[in-house]
């Protein structure tokens, strides 16, 4: 389990075998920057492995420490932390041409599909009607552009996971108006639990050697690339960052007019805490100043208090607004260098390895004027399983122009809680299931455990369970409607 620990910054104060372990490293980065083949990739990578090192640097000094966040020092967040987004003013369309050419959209494209079964980028899977969340990114912003008359770029941070295939991606988009711009997040080495060195060999070693060190990468990652200058010079100051699998998180023309009349440099949008939630990221107010709360900072013996939605109502979305000159500003000063630690270890090949993130909503502390908007419910609607792609295909939802709009019908504006089992955890797998999605429109909760399979009209309705046990299979016949049932054993109807 990754472990949060707060940095005390610096080389300062580390003991004699640190040091020796921080010279050691330095000296193998070195080994490692003379197997480059060129100057451009040499210079690539002493830059990367400065912003590498310092993240070493603060794991030594922090790495024997258990977590010390001091559980009577956390309060709520303080008056007017957290504003509620229906009390935002509105935007007006005069303004919003003005508002938005300060705009660019910055999407997180790191992450692979393998979760769910599929090779390559995540954001390359289909979601609904054959669009991928690509596709449903760049209609968004291309429909953004065509309403207000203006040229929002759109930004992607790949990881070295998805570099190259979401450049082949996204050629088929030429013929579009909208700016499509992609760079790299760092590639850092992973390390060797045992000799705190790096386990590559070579620059260009095997990818699993590797690792892409979290959000928080994204401001670093926008200056080396040089987009940080670059975007600025083309008058744009704020950067809105998401997920890309976040079908929710589209530009809010409320939030921008608010954070720009505000001068805020950092708005985190937060949502209320649900039972599915109750593992998220928390805002509070830390040693006087907004602070990101994530689980694995809390002492063992609090965190089902963590958990509790009575006390931590709200969590984090990860949908971010930021000052571009803040972002330099804060790069200038080394500040984001005292960051919370995430400290990941896994087994690679056999061997003990860690890696080092930081999370990008930790930085709101940094930045002058930060504060929270705790926005509704379909501004999160990410899909990380084929749990949440179920629900997305279903009839709760229909789709224009990128953006998901819930179904007038449905009686109240919560989504229900679904559970598939294992046997649907494969994207594949999943199609093959469903002869269709079924309604769901009143459906509360489901749960499917087992070999079980879906006709087409299916309805579903209140609470439903169905389990197939070991050994046997269930098909739900088409035109079934379960309402309140628990189904279990075997069920076949074969055609004849």
């Amino acid at each position: 389990m990754a472990a949060i620990l707060r940095s005390t910054s610096g080389e300062n104060g580390l003991s004699s075998a640190d040091t020796t372990a921080l010279h050691n490293m330095r000296a193998k980065l070195k080994e490692l920057e003379n197997t480059c083949r060129t100057k451009e990739e040499k210079h690539h990578f002493s830059t990367e492995m400065e912003g590498f090192l310092k993240l070493f640097t603060e794991f030594l000094a922090v790495r024997k420490r258990k977590n010390v966040i001091d559980w009577s020092k956390i309060k709520p967040p303080a008056e007017g932390t957290v504003l509620e987004h229906a009390q935002l003013p509105a935007c007006l369309d005069a303004e919003a041409a003005r508002l938005l050419s300060k705009l660019a959209v910055l999407k997180l494209n790191g992450g692979l599909g393998t979760t769910m079964g599929c090779t390559g980028p995540k954001s390359a899977i289909e979601v609904r009607s054959e669009a991928t969340f690509l596709d449903i990114t760049v209609q968004q912003v291309e429909a953004l552009n065509s309403k207000y008359g203006v040229s929002v770029p759109l930004i992607l941070m790949n990881s070295f996971n998805t570099h190259e295939q979401t450049l082949k991606i996204i050629e088929k988009y030429k013929g579009s108006s909208l700016k499509i711009l992609t760079f790299n997040q760092s590639r850092y080495p992973r390390i060797l639990k045992d000799t705190l060195t790096p386990m590559p060999g070579s620059y260009y070693d095997d990818p699993t050697h590797w690792f892409p060190p979290g959000h928080a990468d994204v401001f670093e990652s926008l200056r080396n690339s040089g987009f940080l200058k670059k975007l600025q010079e083309q008058g744009v100051e704020y950067v809105f960052i998401s997920n890309v699998d976040n079908l929710g998180a589209t530009v809010d023309l409320n939030i921008l007019h608010h954070l720009v009349e505000s001068k805020a440099e950092f708005i985190m949008e937060l949502t209320d805490k649900t039972k599915a939630d109750v593992k998220g990221g928390t805002l509070i107010e830390y040693e006087g100043k907004a602070k990101l709360l994530e689980i694995a900072q809390v002492p063992g013996d609090k965190v089902e208090e963590f958990k509790s939605i009575k006390k931590f109502k709200i969590f984090n979305t990860n949908n971010l607004w930021v000052s571009l000159p803040a972002i330099d500003r804060l790069l200038d000063e080394n500040a984001f260098q005292s960051m919370d630690l995430i400290i990941n270890p896994k087994v690679e090949k056999g061997k003990g390895v860690v890696q080092l993130e930081r999370a990008a909503g930790a930085a709101i502390q940094y930045f002058k004027g930060s504060h929270g908007v705790n926005v509704p419910r379909t501004r999160f609607l990410p899909v990380k399983s084929t749990s949440d792609l179920f629900v997305i295909q279903s009839n709760l939802y229909s789709m224009e122009e990128g953006n998901l709009i819930l179904n007038p019908m449905k009686a109240f504006p919560t989504v229900p809680n679904v559970k598939l089992g294992d046997e649907f955890k494969k994207v594949s797998d999943y199609m093959r299931r469903f002869e269709s999605i079924p309604d769901l429109l009143d459906l509360d909760h489901l749960t499917v455990s087992g070999d079980v399979t879906f006709g087409k009209n299916v309805t579903l309705r209140g609470t439903v369970i169905i389990v197939a046990n070991h050994g046997s299979r269930i098909d739900i016949p088409s035109g079934t409607v379960l309402e309140n049932k628990i189904v279990s054993g075997n069920l076949r109807i074969l055609d004849h």
